[in-house]
């Protein structure tokens, strides 16, 4: 494995390609602190992967039961009607916070007003 800074990446991206084919990994690093790794992908899948169980493995039965409707004590249940606790409702000022949130953006250039700079 050997680490490279970007720009010797770019200026022989093809020769480094040609190593990771052959089975090297290369650590790609930004003024020297490691940022990414360029290694060999697996094989890949040419046919469609299988479906069913895992091979050693019984077969999986869906029971008829599994195709008949809920009772309907479990839809109310599922639908929050009847003993189930619905969930809180949002209030007037969750919604508009979040929409203030959702519209805050910051112009090109500037940080935003109460940011700290890194």
């Amino acid at each position: 494995m050997i680490q490279v800074n970007v720009f010797e990446i770019k200026a022989r991206l093809s020769e480094y390609l040609d190593r990771v084919a052959r089975g090297e990994r290369i650590i790609v690093c930004r003024h020297n602190r490691p940022v990414a790794e360029l290694r060999p992908l697996g094989e890949v899948r040419r046919q469609p992967r299988p479906i069913g169980p895992l091979p050693g493995e019984a077969p999986f039965e869906v029971p008829p039961s599994f195709f008949e409707p809920l009772p309907p004590e479990e839809l109310d249940t599922w639908e929050g009607v009847g003993g189930a606790e619905p969930s809180a409702p949002r209030t007037a000022r969750s919604r508009n916070s979040a929409a203030r949130v959702a519209r805050r953006h910051v112009q090109p250039g500037r940080r935003p007003r109460g940011g700290r700079r890194k």
